[in-house]
Order: structure tokens, then C-alpha cells, then sequence
């Protein structure tokens, strides 16, 4: 177990969101960093230096604290708390001693890119209920291009997520990104999700953004 409190940096908490974020009435909150640079990023703020110093620090007793007033909803709904960001699992000792402070009956999202460290994923597993990926494009060269990092680690944490996560319990979002990923890729990504086992993936049409 952590000795040591962790502190989440928050840019944003949006309440009463629903089947947006996860099942059920859920709270996102949005916590900074991201190991990515997308070109056609949704929130450059995760990552801009600037937002660093709007966020406010949390400890996991601050934010229950802010976020226990949708608790009759989360149950109601079997919602709870989507950690999104930027990166969710660069936080993964905060989400862990968030899990001991809301207790078991809350569900607890991550959204996810799957790039970090193995050792941040696995150590979440025990804490978290549903994974939400967004997995770019399974051809390395596409990844790369687009996000400006290898695929290893996302490709290696997405075997262990089939491993060791029920398939009911992952949603998997596959966009096509002009200029990035064709057709084909985008399709041969989905055959490759489903021989893992993955059962609910959604492809969509990714929305432009200037690099």
C-alpha cells in the first residue's frame, strides 16, 4: 500500500454527465499530463505548461470531497467517477488511493491511451472497473506519425488489458484521422481488436483540429 499521499492536478471536474464517459450518471474529472503530442489534439490544454498552473492539487480525500454530492446518482445508475485527461493513468497511485476513499460501490473509468509504463497500468487493475481506449491506429508507422511516439507500450498494455480485463468491461474507440489512417487501417485495426477478444469498439470519423 502508498505511504504517501498522492495530489492530482485538476483542470476540470463536469458534473452529471450520461453514457458519455463511462455507464451510468458519471462525474469526469480531467487531471494534466499526457506523454502524447496528437496532431489534431481535442485538449492541448491536458499538456500545455500553462494550464499546469490553473490546475488545482487534490488529495484523494479533496476531491471524494467535491464529488460525493452525486453519490444517490452514481448508485442509482451504477455510475461514478471517469478519470480523464491528457493521460489518466500517469496517475495511477492517486486513482488506486481514491479507490480506498470513495469504497467499492462507486464505478470507477479511466480513459486512455494505454502509453505509459506497464507498472501504471497493472497497478490499477485492482481499483479500476472500466477501461475506455482510445487506441489511435494499431499500424506503428501510423501511430507514430500521429502521435509523435511509439506504439510499444500502448500495444504492449493492450495485450495485457485482453489478458486481464473481461470484455465487457472495455470500450475501445478507433478514429480515422485525416491524413493519417486510411480505410484500410482503420479496418485492419478493428480485425486485430476483435482476435483479441474485444468486443465493444467504435469507429468513428475524428474531428479536425489545426496541428
Amino acid at each position: 500500500m502508498d505511504n504517501k499521499v498522492s495530489l492530482l492536478p485538476v483542470f476540470n471536474i463536469s458534473r452529471h454527465r450520461l453514457q458519455t464517459d463511462g455507464k451510468g450518471v458519471t462525474t469526469l474529472v480531467g487531471a494534466y499530463g499526457c506523454p502524447l503530442r496528437c496532431r489534431y489534439c481535442l485538449n492541448p490544454h491536458a499538456w500545455n505548461p500553462k494550464t499546469l498552473e490553473k490546475c488545482i492539487m487534490l488529495t484523494p480525500e479533496a476531491l471524494y470531497e467535491k464529488v460525493k454530492i452525486d453519490e444517490l446518482y452514481f448508485l442509482a445508475t451504477k455510475g461514478g467517477v471517469t478519470f480523464g485527461g491528457g493521460e489518466s493513468l500517469l496517475h495511477a497511485d492517486f486513482i488506486c488511493q481514491f479507490r480506498r476513499v470513495c469504497g467499492p460501490d462507486w464505478t470507477l473509468t479511466v480513459e486512455t491511451s494505454l502509453n505509459v509504463a506497464e507498472e501504471r497500468f497493472l497497478k490499477v487493475l485492482d481499483s479500476v472497473n472500466d477501461f475506455i481506449v482510445d487506441i489511435k491506429d494499431l499500424e506503428p508507422a501510423v501511430y507514430e506519425s500521429y502521435t509523435g511516439s511509439p506504439i510499444d507500450k500502448a500495444a504492449s498494455n493492450l495485450k495485457l488489458l485482453a489478458e486481464n480485463v473481461s470484455p465487457e468491461h472495455v470500450h475501445i474507440r478507433v478514429p480515422k484521422i485525416p491524413k493519417y489512417n486510411s480505410k484500410k487501417h482503420v479496418l485492419a485495426s478493428f480485425e486485430k481488436l476483435k482476435s483479441m477478444g474485444f468486443q465493444s469498439i467504435e469507429i468513428f470519423p475524428y474531428i479536425m483540429r489545426s496541428p
